[in-house]
């Protein structure tokens, strides 16, 4: 599943293609995603340009505003599930599921039976584009919102998200407060996404890994030093995630088609018996939550 440093590495590898490009039209030939697709959209988009990319977790936001506003710099906003009559500004709200993967094209290959959404586009030079969906499993979304922007956070799919983590108020201050109480372990915790956003199943086993902290721990018993070194870990370890392309398992590839590396850099994840990296203590492997995780006896107390 795309966790955030594939969406973060999808985003920026759109950035320079679909900013100040043109929706020319679209094209929908499957409905059944995770929610429907909007009955309206292909009404809605065309003529509009996409002022800006952007990600809130693992969902990727494009602000669409009618050309006019681009000129005035009008205020744009949100997101629902529908399209309002009228509405001169919104954003399309896109999720890539489990298997999604949305890829620029300048010359698109004939769309194959899991292709199910195009953008057509004119970028800012007036040549075409296609922005592609795909998504085998349909555990996707492309959705539309007209909220305000600053109203943007109460949507019902972004209203219990946690912080960013790479927000400079997430630090071992945070994650202590957040903490306190919570009996659950640790990688359980974590992986919720209501503390802290986007330490998928990957880089939560990581994550601990460098912080020396055993997953199995509980979130509550943390000292502030431990919650110091696991929120440093957790940035260190996305950075190094985006840095590498993300992590392709299955499915995953960039914008451009290109397979992410980071899982060439795991220390734990999917290391079974192997030797840890950084004492050869065979690595170990249990399931949380129905989740395989993996760590070192040794090095995580």
């Amino acid at each position: 599943m795309p966790e955030l440093p594939e969406v973060e590495v999808t985003r920026r590898g759109l950035l320079p293609h679909l900013e100040g490009s043109r929706i020319a039209g679209v094209a929908v030939r499957h409905r059944g995603l995770r929610w429907p697709v909007p009955e309206e959209l292909e009404a809605c988009l065309p003529g509009r340009v996409i002022r800006r990319v952007e990600r809130r977790g693992k969902y990727l936001l494009l602000e669409c505003v009618r050309e006019a506003e681009v000129v005035a710099d009008g205020v744009a906003g949100g997101v629902t599930g529908s399209v309002a009559d009228g509405d001169d500004a919104g954003w399309l709200l896109i999720h890539l599921g489990m298997t999604g993967t949305l890829r620029v094209w300048h010359e698109p290959p004939a769309p194959g039976t899991h292709d199910h959404i195009d953008l057509l586009l004119r970028d800012a030079a007036g040549r075409p584009l296609t922005l592609r969906f795909r998504d085998p499993r349909r555990f996707g979304a492309v959705l539309w919102t007209t909220l305000p922007e600053a109203l943007l956070p109460t949507h019902p799919l972004l209203r219990n998200l946690g912080i960013e983590p790479f927000d400079p108020a997430f630090d071992g201050d945070w994650l202590y407060r957040h903490t306190r109480g919570r009996s659950a372990a640790i990688k359980t915790v974590l992986l919720s996404g209501d503390i802290v956003v986007g330490v998928g199943n990957i880089y939560c086993s990581e994550s601990l890994f460098r912080a020396g902290i055993r997953p199995t721990t509980a979130a509550g018993r943390l000292s502030r030093a431990r919650c110091e070194r696991l929120a440093a870990a957790v940035r260190e370890t996305l950075a190094l995630a985006i840095e590498r392309g993300g992590s392709t398992l299955r499915d995953f590839v960039g914008s451009d088609g290109a397979s992410g590396y980071f899982q060439l850099d795991c220390l734990v994840y999917d290391r079974t018996g192997k030797p840890c990296r950084h004492c050869a203590t065979p690595i170990r492997q249990i399931v949380q939550g129905q989740r395989s995780t993996f760590y070192c006896p040794q090095c995580q107390r």
